[in-house]
């Protein structure tokens, strides 16, 4: 339920220029949408079900691999799968049935309707809740969700309580931060306001009056017919998915569906036979960063998308709707991984009469070293984020925050494309004959990066960098650990990889991942440090 959209790395959602549509084919190209899927089989990045519908004709609808490998079961269209997070625009729908219905309003303070809510949340709207912008932290970024909290059983009232005194990450409505946590509430919400369990009230209010006859909240314990095992890739292969207890996902990632039930709600919902007119127009309005109420809606490639994508232990899916031609694409994997987000948007590009190529099927040039060393530097993908382009051993190397390097691959002198995730990188050269931006192609979307002047680092001695390494806690459950490798001053954040820092003089530093610095206070008995980052500062105490 952790996972949403995902891109090269981390800028899903940027705002990227829309790309003109082409016209939409009388018939869809199925042969191309079953070879673009097989590409996944075959490499064993993906087994699942897959459909694709204009309205309610089916274009394609299948099974792919095992819902069962022990037993060498195939899964079928009617495999039930966890949906991980595309749970959220149920939950979403649920809130507006009961806003409509007199229960709530959502610009109600959550405390309205859950009076023993905190003091810190007293601004917190229902709103807030279903945009994301509530600033309440995600509970599964804490580190005790991986080690213990995710095995126990629970119920909304204690998960709540994992997170419910931490302190919120930016004030109600200053920006939007992906939170589980939102979502928890708003299951909880659904609770108090109809008297019924979340299960129960989706159950009658959602599942019955569509037709969702094959959806419902999973539970571990129960005698599911079809329900896909989940697993996850292996040192060796695949293996068996980390055990989750399915009580503790609630409103934001608990529950599971087929690729039809996926249907009758996207044909339900978008053909107004659950919500008023006025309540989907608002369930579909995007606030900040393109997310509306458990959906994400943007413009890629010249049309309207609405989509969410969802990861759980064991299951990664995606559901698509383009509502001005009325394409469903559900993409359902019981092996965890990001082919499902891929699939969805190439099958929807064939389904619309776009030509989809991808990294497999490019041809590789070898670019001389002298002509890489001109596209090395390092590239402003967002605020809180960089791509870093070096060259290794004559390869082209990425890398985007703190996340792994990936190495990249010529297909022109400009050109370059991951073997990885199916991406493109091309690089604008300016009059001095150097890179002078970059152009990120993904999700059937862009995003300009300028390259950024290099500051100037020094080399501070090792006894003054030895004063540094140390825990320092920026909220509580969430530290910044500074490390001395090699003569590296290197830095982690919780559930976040390592990054380098680079020195402008002693006790203060600089990342080339992100536009981020750190200060160390204290002098040579180092106390705590400060990070800027974002147009904000955080002082973190030394434990």
């Amino acid at each position: 339920m952790a996972t949403r959209i995902r891109t090269f790395a981390l800028i899903a959602c940027a705002a990227f220029a829309p790309i003109a549509a082409p016209a939409q084919p009388a018939t869809p190209d199925v042969a191309r949408m079953e070879q673009l899927i097989q590409a996944r089989v075959a490499d064993k990045s993906f087994m699942g079900a897959v459909l694709v519908a204009r309205g309610d004709q089916v274009i394609l609808s299948k099974g792919y691999g095992s819902a069962n490998l022990e037993w060498n079961v195939p899964d079928t269209p009617a495999t039930k799968f966890r949906l991980g997070s595309v749970t959220k625009q149920f939950t979403a729908a649920a809130i507006l049935l009961l806003a409509e219905r007199g229960k709530l309003a959502l610009e109600d303070p959550v405390k309205k309707h859950w009076p023993d809510a905190p003091a810190t949340w007293d601004r917190i709207t229902i709103y807030h809740l279903l945009t994301h912008t509530s600033g309440i932290p995600n509970f599964t970024n804490y580190p005790e969700y991986t080690k213990t909290w995710k095995f126990m059983p629970t119920t909304p009232e204690k998960t709540i309580g994992y997170f419910r005194d931490k302190p919120l990450d930016f004030a109600p409505g200053e920006r939007m931060n992906y939170s589980n946590s939102g979502y928890v509430v708003l299951g909880y919400l659904v609770e108090r306001l109809s008297g019924q369990s979340y299960a129960d009230f989706l159950r009658d209010n959602i599942f019955k009056p569509l037709g969702m006859n094959d959806s419902g909240y999973d539970v571990n314990a129960a005698i599911l017919p079809n329900r896909a095992a989940g697993y996850a890739p292996g040192a060796n292969g695949l293996m068996n998915a980390a055990y989750v207890d399915m009580t503790i996902p609630g409103g934001a990632g608990g529950l599971y569906s087929t690729t039809g039930d996926l249907l009758r709600w996207t044909q339900g919902l978008f053909g107004g036979r659950l919500l008023k007119p006025e309540s989907l127009v608002k369930m579909t309005t995007p606030n900040k960063n393109n997310y509306a109420f458990g959906l994400e809606v943007s413009t890629v490639g010249g049309r309207r998308m609405i989509q969410h994508n969802g990861g759980i232990e064991g299951f990664n899916t995606h559901l698509t709707y383009y509502p001005d031609s009325r394409i469903t694409v559900a993409v359902l994997a019981n092996v965890n991984g990001n082919a499902p987000d891929q699939i969805a948007l190439q099958l929807g590009q064939v389904a619309h009469g776009d030509a989809v190529r991808t990294n497999a099927e490019r041809t590789q040039i070898e670019v001389p070293r002298d002509r890489l060393e001109r596209l090395a530097g390092t590239y402003e993908i967002a605020p809180t984020a960089n791509m870093i382009i070096t060259v290794e051993r004559n390869q082209l190397i990425s890398r985007l925050g703190s996340q792994p390097s990936l190495p990249l691959f010529a297909e022109t002198e400009t050109r370059f494309y991951p073997r990885a995730v199916e991406a493109e990188i091309e690089f604008e050269i300016g009059a001095d004959g150097k890179a002078a931006a970059l152009v990120l192609r993904q999700n059937g979307q862009e995003r300009r990066a300028a390259c950024l002047v290099d500051r100037a680092a020094v080399t501070l001695p090792l006894a003054v960098l030895q004063r540094y390494p140390g825990t320092y806690q920026l909220a509580p459950g969430f530290n910044l650990v500074i490390t001395l490798e090699e003569g590296q001053l290197m830095s982690q954040a919780t559930g976040q990889g390592k990054a380098p820092l680079f020195a402008e003089a002693e006790g203060k530093f600089f990342l080339k991942v992100a536009n981020a610095q750190v200060e160390f206070e204290g002098g040579e008995r180092v106390t705590g440090l400060v990070l800027k980052q974002g147009g904000r500062e955080m002082r973190a105490a030394r434990q």
